[in-house]
């Protein structure tokens, strides 16, 4: 499954983004891994990996949900 599909199954489930790394106000310079962590109901962490372009497209996801 990709990353992007994955994390937006667990938002689906009412899981929240608590985490980015690197920071997303950082710059957008190209990145090599993405890395997301997910706070689920019950207080479970879920850490989302990708690496290359779906880190890119995962950032940019993230990055449209906080808008």
């Amino acid at each position: 499954m990709a990353a992007i599909d994955e994390l937006k199954a667990l938002i689906d489930k009412g899981c929240k983004v608590a985490k980015v790394q690197p920071a997303m106000f950082a710059s957008d310079a190209e990145v090599n891994i993405v890395i997301v962590t997910v706070v689920c109901p019950g207080g479970s962490h879920v850490v989302v990996k990708a690496y290359r372009d779906d880190a890119r497209q995962l950032r940019e996801f993230v990055r449209s949900l906080q808008l």
